[in-house]
Order: C-alpha cells, then structure tokens, then sequence
C-alpha cells in the first residue's frame, strides 16, 4: 500500500481505475505442472486482480517442487536389458535412475556386474 493513504481512499481510487482485487478464500492446493515437474502449494494466499477486464493472480506461500516422473518405453528397457546382460527390472531401475539415459544406464549396469 501507498503511505498516509488510508485503505477507504486506496478502495475508491483502485475502483477509479477500474480495478478490483479480491481474495481467493480457504484455499487448499495450487499445483502449476511443468514438464520438468510440479510447484505445488499445500497453503497459500491467493488474491485475484482484475485490471481492465485482465485478471492476474498473485500466490505467496512456499512451494515444494515434485520432479516429475520419467516415462519409460519398453523398447529401452529391452534394448538396456539385451546390451548390459540384466533382467528387465533391473533394466528399467537402472533407466529410472539415470532419468530415461539408455547409456548411463547400459554403463551403470556394466560397472555394477564387474
């Protein structure tokens, strides 16, 4: 807020302006899903602002951020089983782990049976 104006005067000058701003009550959850993973806040404070018939909304809390969860074809998980000599399962950990990279996991694996 601006000083020595108090909060009647900010109303009616925002109202002037045509704007209008509102809390968004009793939220309970904002998730903003990305590819590399979700920003999500389980309490926030959420107030909506509309500006010339554009509304943007303004989140303060602290979020936690969720990678999101790496797809695996099952043609990479053949091709680690078949190139490094292993299971399927242990394959697809390995896959996992290295995020979906079909070398990092074939070299992995290798060190792993040495």
């Amino acid at each position: 807020m601006m000083p020595n104006v108090n909060p009647r005067q900010m109303k009616a000058m925002m109202k002037k302006l045509g704007m209008n701003v509102e809390p968004i009550e009793e939220v309970q959850q904002i998730v903003i899903r990305t590819p590399k993973g979700s920003y999500i806040w389980d309490s926030a404070e959420v107030t909506a602002m509309t500006m010339q018939g554009v509304t943007t909304y303004q989140i303060v809390g602290q979020p936690r951020f969720e990678e999101a969860a790496v797809e695996i074809p099952k043609e990479d998980v053949t091709m680690v089983a078949s190139q490094a000599g292993v299971p399927e399962e242990a394959a697809k950990a390995a896959l996992v782990e290295t995020k979906g990279d079909i070398a990092e996991a074939i070299m992995r694996l290798a060190q792993e049976k040495q």
